[in-house]
C-alpha cells in the first residue's frame, strides 16, 4: 500500500477533516462497581446518549492483551505470500484479507478474522431459498503458532465481559437478568485483528469506513495512536475517541437497536489513518447462533409503542454483509432500515 489507488478515494462528502474533536464526554464506566443497579442505569444511559461507551476495571488480564497485541503484530509483518496462505474468501468468512470494502469504497487497512470457537455453522449463500449450512474453522499461519494461542486465550477473557455487558443491556431495559444469555448459546462471535498502514493521503481515504456494526455487541481495544471516530447523535459530528490504557470502547450494534425497538442505536464509526505511524486494533463481536431470528422483544412491544422492524434470520443478514465486505457491489448493502416497518 504505498500509493492511493482510486478504489481507496471516499466521495468528498465522507472524507475525514483535516480537525478533529476530542470525545472528552463519552462515558466511562468502572465495571468493578458491586451494584449492578447502578452500573445498569450508567450503561442504559450511555447506551441512549451515545452507543459507545469505555469500560475499565473489567476484569480481562493485561497480559492476555499484550499476548494479543504482539502476536497480532507478529502477523502482519509476515511476508505477503505467507499471509495469504491463510486468505478468507466469498465462502470463508475468516481468514487474512487486504481487499476489504466499506459501502464500496475500498478500506486502507489489512485484516484477520478469526472465528471466536473452534468454528461457526454459518449458511453458505444470502439468497434466502437456499437452506444449506457449513462448518467454517479458522486458518493459522504455520510459522506463528503463539497466534492461535493468543487469540483462543483473549476471547476466553473478552466473553465474559461480553456476556456481563448483556445482562447489564437487559436490565437497562427493565428485563430480567438473563433475558438475551440464551441467544449467544451457539454464538456465532469473531475477532478482527486490524492493521493500518500508514498512508500518503489520509484525507482522502479510511482505514475502515463509515458503518454499524450489524451484532449485539463490540468490543474493541484499539493502540495507543487511536483513530476510532463516533459520529455523535447531537449532532452528527464526527468525535476521535481517544485511546485509555487498559481500557476497552464498547459500542451498541445492530441486533440491540432491533431488540429494544430503537430504544438504543447503534451509531455510524469508522477509523482514520494518518501519514506517520501504523496502526493495530482488536475487535470482539459478540454474535448470536446463525439460526437467531431477531426482532423487537415482546415485552418492549405495546400499542403505544408498536414493532419498528420486521423479524429476520440473523445468518442471513450477516452473510448478506460479508459479500459486500468481500468485494464492491453495485448496489447499497443491507442494513437494518431495509426491515424497518
Amino acid at each position: 500500500m504505498v500509493e492511493v489507488g482510486r478504489e481507496f478515494i471516499l466521495p468528498p462528502e465522507h472524507r475525514p477533516k483535516p480537525e478533529t474533536i476530542d470525545a472528552d464526554n463519552i462515558p466511562l464506566i468502572d465495571l468493578s462497581e458491586r451494584d449492578s443497579e447502578i452500573l445498569a442505569a450508567e450503561i442504559g444511559k450511555a447506551c441512549k446518549n451515545w452507543g459507545f461507551f469505555q469500560v475499565i476495571n473489567h476484569g480481562v488480564p493485561s497480559k492476555c492483551r499484550e499476548k494479543i497485541e504482539s502476536a497480532s503484530r507478529k502477523f502482519f509483518s509476515l511476508p505477503k505470500e505467507e499471509k495469504k496462505e491463510v486468505s478468507r474468501d466469498e465462502i470463508n468468512p475468516y481468514g487474512y484479507y487486504d481487499s476489504e470494502h466499506t459501502k464500496n469504497v475500498r478500506d486502507w487497512k489489512e485484516i484477520l478474522d478469526c472465528s471466536a470457537q473452534s468454528s461457526t455453522i454459518l449458511p453458505t449463500s444470502h439468497l434466502l431459498h437456499d437452506t444449506e449450512l457449513k462448518e467454517f474453522g479458522n486458518k493459522w499461519p504455520t510459522s506463528l503458532p503463539e497466534l492461535r494461542e493468543a487469540v483462543e486465550e483473549f476471547v476466553v477473557e473478552v466473553e465474559k465481559v461480553a456476556l456481563k455487558l448483556v445482562e447489564l443491556v437487559a436490565m437497562s431495559l427493565g428485563l430480567r437478568r438473563d433475558r438475551l444469555n440464551a441467544y449467544f448459546n451457539d454464538q456465532s462471535s469473531r475477532v478482527k485483528l486490524n492493521y493500518y498502514p500508514p498512508c500518503p493521503l489520509p484525507h482522502l481515504a479510511l482505514g475502515t469506513g463509515r458503518h454499524k456494526d450489524g451484532g449485539a455487541l463490540t468490543i474493541l481495544a484499539q493502540d495507543s495512536v487511536g483513530g476510532l471516530e463516533v459520529k455523535r447523535q447531537t449532532d452528527g459530528e464526527w468525535i476521535l475517541v481517544k485511546p485509555i490504557d487498559d481500557a476497552y470502547i464498547i459500542n451498541v450494534g445492530d441486533m440491540i437497536q432491533v431488540w429494544s425497538n430503537d430504544k438504543y442505536k447503534s451509531i455510524e464509526h469508522r477509523a482514520t489513518v494518518n501519514s506517520e505511524k501504523e496502526r493495530f486494533s482488536i475487535a470482539f463481536f459478540f454474535n448470536p447462533a446463525h439460526y437467531t431470528w431477531v426482532e423487537p422483544l415482546d415485552e418492549l412491544v405495546s400499542e403505544e409503542n408498536p414493532p419498528r422492524y420486521r423479524g429476520y434470520n440473523w445468518g442471513k443478514f450477516i452473510v448478506t454483509r460479508n459479500r459486500g465486505n468481500f468485494k464492491k457491489l453495485h448496489v447499497k448493502n443491507i442494513q437494518i432500515s431495509d426491515f424497518r416497518i
